[in-house]
Formats: structure tokens, C-alpha cells, sequence
């Protein structure tokens, strides 16, 4: 294994998080909080103390990546921005214990959404935001954002492809042009687009910018920090309508949202994992609405909190209007199959996957047809490609 050129990738890692600590540690400095500001660059400076020290350890060492180096620069990036990116919450005081803040930081870059944390808004903005910031890098990954940014993943496929391979959800990594950098680019371009418009639709409806910030960032990472102890139930309609359909663009594939710039339509209609994703949240949204009725004055009220519901939790994000667990059986059973199948491959959404869900499927009809006729040969495909 070339521990050097993993040594490379957190030392990287590491320091473009302490980059992103400035952020927060600018609120604390115009909200004129000392305490704060001083955790902040105590944990800058060790982030930037332990950072160099890992690429001074790398000087001179082979920067070639296989996938066994892949998936272990993955794993350690993730523990080591963990590690550090909890330092602000514990030097602070706001969360005393250090295991319950890197819980909480664990929680916010894979987007997990849960919490220790049993009065939110007992936190400071710098570290609300910071917080909220997590699941914005999560969503799309840092080393996503390494590979845009790091000219040594420029060449043709490159030895990046296996950073992107083991950070990447879904069954298999497309590039969508033939330079790795250009695809990671591009990614979070489309990734910065999409947040920047919820930023601003949320705006247009009135909500403060720092709570417009915090909740776009945990709308795009679809993890579902609030900055409120109710989520969105203080909300109004508006609000959770916007965050509704941000939470399911989300969590479609964002090769989508390239074709669609490209103007590639028919590639975007023909795409099977989109219709499937598309039919599962306007079928469940329907079935809910129903079963919901007899709980709300108004059948838009029934149809309001069973979108942002559905949205909610196909995306694994979390945010919630009511307490659905005072809906009935049927309306509960389908949340959970939701959740479990989760968004689309490619999105910054969790679960299995739909793309997952319809390999199982085209697996079980191919294995029932291969039983009742064991001469025939058909090869599994899904958009025109055959699946290994």
C-alpha cells in the first residue's frame, strides 16, 4: 500500500476543511463572541499543524493511487475530518463531552442528521452554521471537491478514479466528460447552482439569510440539521414548500442535471431510474394524502405534509411539519420502505437506492424467466447498458 500518496490526501483534506472553518469563525468574529473565536483558531492551528506534518511526510513519495489506496484515503479522510472539524464544538464548551461532538460532526459530513444535541438553539450561529456546513461538504463529498481543485487528477481517468469510485454512492462512477477534474468540476458546479437558487427562494419568502444558509445547506447535503428545536414546523407554507422540492432535486442523479444543461432530453426521459424515482414520490405522496384525510381541516393540508414528508424521507434528510408517527399504519409503513430505498445514484442522498431497487427487481423477473426457460440467454440491461 503507498502510504505516502494517502498521507497526501488527508494532509489535503485536513487543511481545506480548516479553510472552510473560516467561515464560521467569521460569524463569531462580527457576533463578537471571544470564547468562540479563540476555538476556532485553536482548532485552525492544530488542523494546519497536523496537516503539514502529514504532506511533509508525503515529500518525494509516488502519487499513484490503486483502489486499495482509494478506499483507505476514503476512510481515514472521513475519521480525520471528523476528528478535527469537532474541535470547535468541544474547545468552545457548547458541547463539553469531545465523544458527543464528534458524534455530532460524524452525524453532520456523512449526513447521517442525527444528534445529540437536545436544545439546538442553545448553540452559538458560528457553530449552528458550522454545523449545518458539515452536511453541505458532506453532501457532495470533499474528496469530490479534492478532484476538482488538486491538478494532479487532471490526466484521463487518472489515478483519481478510484478516490471518486470509493466516495461515490450508487453501483457504479461514470465520468460525464473525459477528464476526471472536468466531471468533479462540473458536479460541483451544478451542486453550488442548486444551492445558490434554494438559498434564494428561500430569501423571496421572507426567511432571515443566516437561517436561509443553514437550511439550504442541510436541504443540498439532504441531512436535515435544523436550527430549530421543531424543525420546520414554525416554518411557513411557503418555506416548506420550497424546501419540499429542493430536498427531492436533491436527490436526483446529478448527470441529469449535466444532460439537462447539455440539452440532452431525451437522455434525461429515457433515464429509468428518474421515472422510478419520480413515480415512487408522486405515488407515495398520493396513497399518504388519502390515508391522511380525516387528520387535516383541508385536503391541501393532507397533500402539504405528505410531500414534504414524502420528500423528507426518500431523500434522507430528515426535516419534518408534524408528527408522522401519529399517521396511520399504512401511511407509516410506507415512509419506511421510502427511507430504505432512499434518492437516486449520484445524488447527495442516502439509502440503497433506486437504482438498486430496479437491479433487484430486472434480477428476480431474469432469474423467474431463466427457471421457466433455462436455454434462453438475456442479458440484464438498464438504459440501454448491460449490468454485470
Amino acid at each position: 500500500m503507498n502510504v505516502k500518496s494517502i498521507s497526501r490526501t488527508v494532509g489535503l483534506i485536513l487543511l481545506i476543511t480548516g479553510i472552510f472553518q473560516l467561515f464560521p469563525l467569521l460569524i463569531a468574529v462580527i457576533d463578537h463572541e471571544p470564547r468562540n473565536i479563540l476555538a476556532y483558531i485553536e482548532s485552525l492551528c492544530l488542523i494546519l499543524l497536523v496537516g503539514s506534518a502529514l504532506l511533509l511526510f508525503s515529500r518525494g513519495g509516488n502519487r499513484m493511487f490503486s483502489a486499495q489506496e482509494g478506499f483507505a484515503a476514503t476512510g481515514l479522510s472521513w475519521i480525520f475530518m471528523s476528528a478535527f472539524g469537532a474541535l470547535p464544538f468541544f474547545l468552545s464548551g457548547q458541547i463539553p463531552s469531545y465523544v458527543d461532538a464528534f458524534f455530532e460532526m460524524v452525524s453532520g459530513f456523512t449526513t447521517t442528521g442525527a444528534s445529540i444535541l437536545t436544545d439546538v438553539e442553545a448553540l452559538s450561529r458560528c457553530n449552528l452554521f458550522w454545523r449545518s456546513f458539515s452536511h453541505w461538504l458532506g453532501g457532495m463529498g470533499v474528496l469530490v471537491f479534492l478532484l476538482a481543485v488538486v491538478p494532479g487528477a487532471r490526466k484521463n481517468g487518472g489515478t483519481g478514479i478510484y478516490l471518486m469510485r470509493a466516495e461515490s454512492p450508487g453501483p457504479s462512477v461514470d465520468k460525464l466528460t473525459p477528464h476526471l477534474r472536468q466531471t468533479a468540476m462540473i458536479l460541483y458546479g451544478i451542486y453550488i447552482l442548486l444551492t445558490a437558487l434554494c438559498i434564494g427562494c428561500l430569501l423571496l419568502g421572507g426567511m432571515p439569510v443566516f437561517d436561509s444558509f443553514c437550511i439550504a445547506f442541510g436541504t443540498a447535503g439532504t441531512g436535515g440539521f435544523a436550527i430549530r428545536n421543531d424543525s420546520f414546523a414554525s416554518y411557513s407554507a411557503y418555506t416548506q414548500t420550497v424546501t419540499t422540492v429542493f430536498m427531492a432535486l436533491f436527490g436526483v442523479n446529478f448527470s441529469i442535471y449535466f444532460f439537462l444543461l447539455r440539452r440532452k432530453f431525451d437522455l434525461v426521459w429515457k433515464n429509468t431510474e428518474l421515472r422510478w424515482y419520480l413515480g415512487l414520490i408522486f405515488g407515495a405522496i398520493a396513497v399518504i394524502t388519502v390515508n391522511t384525510l380525516s387528520y387535516y381541516p383541508r385536503v391541501y393540508d393532507a397533500i402539504h405534509h405528505a410531500a414534504f414528508a414524502v420528500s423528507s424521507i426518500i431523500t434522507t434528510t430528515g426535516y419534518g411539519t408534524v408528527d408522522f408517527n401519529l399517521w396511520p399504519e399504512l401511511s407509516r409503513v410506507i415512509l419506511v420502505f421510502l427511507m430504505i430505498v432512499g434518492a437516486c445514484a449520484g445524488s447527495t442522498g442516502g439509502g440503497l437506492k433506486v437504482s438498486r431497487l430496479i437491479i433487484l427487481f430486472r434480477a428476480a423477473r431474469a432469474e423467474i424467466h431463466r427457471l421457466l426457460h433455462p436455454h434462453t440467454v438475456k442479458v440484464m440491461q438498464m438504459d440501454g447498458k448491460p449490468i454485470s
